[in-house]
């Protein structure tokens, strides 16, 4: 992997509506000066999930740049080149997650996705909110990671192993 570098993460969903968009906000936060956080989707919704950016906003974030876009612009000449790829579809939701072309590290950190909750608006409210707490320890724990000197195999073994885990504490 790179060393002193920034890394380009793109956390991949299919409407890249609500939970790429999370995550995309939540690490270009946390990693900072690291990491150069995307999202896009397979199925862009076209705009981002309102109750997503009642959140971010809520927790101060910046949310004038966020857009639900394709995974087909990081596929074009003159696109980032890509270092992570995440798929946070819910893999129990039978939902079809995007497979990422080309040699980034993957692996898929499954959420349950926020924006299928039906009834009140508290009830959404607390699925985003539940959302953005899996995605925000997944993150610590990426950025956690020794990533300049981890080789390969190690590296996507743990990777995997931070979308499988239920992490009860960020």
């Amino acid at each position: 992997m790179k060393e002193q570098e920034i890394y380009n993460v793109l956390f991949l969903c299919t409407g890249n509506s609500a939970r790429s968009i999370l995550a995309e906000a939540i690490l270009n936060r946390r990693g900072e000066g690291r990491f150069r956080a995307y999202s896009a989707g397979s199925q862009p919704a076209g705009t981002v999930n309102p109750f997503a950016v009642t959140l971010l906003k809520r927790l101060g974030y910046q949310t004038a740049r966020l857009a639900s876009k394709s995974w087909d612009e990081f596929a074009s000449p003159g696109a980032p080149q890509i270092d992570f790829v995440f798929t946070v579809c819910d893999n129990a939701g039978q939902e079809v997650c995007p497979i990422w072309p080309g040699h980034p590290m993957t692996a898929h950190w499954g959420i349950a996705d926020p924006a299928a909750i039906t009834g009140t608006d508290e009830q959404k409210h607390a699925a985003f909110e539940t959302a953005y707490d899996a995605l925000n320890r997944r993150i610590k724990s990426f950025l956690e990671l020794p990533l300049a000197n981890a080789d390969q195999a190690s590296l996507r073994r743990r990777l995997n192993e931070i979308g499988e885990a239920r992490m009860q504490n960020a």
